[in-house]
């Protein structure tokens, strides 16, 4: 008897990007999380619909990206994550996976308190964090700035793309460090969904 095949995880990335870095990596994050077999959707929260919340409220994972703006998330997103006490209040997000990306001009930024935020707003949810489970790389003499995981964060996928360029400006490695995010959650959220079928049967 063959075991029926689970339908692909929902995952939605809920991101804002002031000047297009941040949805370089948005699209880096969706293309790997849909290779990997998921169903994914890209909403911009600076205009989202309702149509749009519905989609987090029916998603498996939701992944949350933002610039690091003096130290913490963009004010739209911040604006977002205050819009979405409604879903707060009903428990529509517990139970559901998160997980975080985020982008500065400076290599460090406080881009970790932005992935910070992002926790906190996941736990204020009841959802399970996932993390970018990737080694730092470039910190030895032997190292590059082209490795995976740059610049050596552990909750989320950090990114660094200079001020004086646009979207074209972000760095490859750290492209491919979101494309890993997209990657994991995808997997997390099959395994996820797989777990909650067998304790349904």
């Amino acid at each position: 008897m063959t075991t029926p095949a689970l339908p692909a995880p929902v995952v939605s990335v809920a991101y804002h990007s002031g000047f297009g870095h941040t949805a370089v990596l948005a699209e880096a994050v969706r293309t790997a999380a849909t290779e990997a077999g998921a169903t994914v959707h890209l909403i911009k929260v600076d205009e989202i619909t309702e149509a749009q919340w519905e989609q987090l409220d029916a998603s498996d994972a939701i992944v949350f990206g933002s610039p690091t703006y003096m130290g913490t998330a963009s004010g739209a997103f911040h604006t977002f994550a205050e819009a979405s006490s409604a879903r707060w209040a009903t428990r529509a997000w517990q139970d559901k996976l998160a997980a975080g990306f985020t982008n500065s001009a400076s290599k460090s930024g406080d881009k970790l308190h932005t992935l910070q935020f992002f926790t906190v707003l996941a736990a204020q949810h009841g959802m399970s964090w996932v993390s970018l489970n990737l080694m730092p790389g470039w910190n030895s003499s032997t190292a590059s700035e082209n490795d995976l995981n740059r610049l050596g964060f552990f909750l989320g996928a950090g990114a660094q793309s200079p001020n004086d360029q646009g979207a074209e400006g972000v760095h490859k490695a750290d492209i491919a460090t979101a494309e890993h995010l997209g990657r994991r959650i995808a997997e997390q959220a099959r395994i996820f969904a797989a777990g909650r079928a067998a304790l349904a049967a």
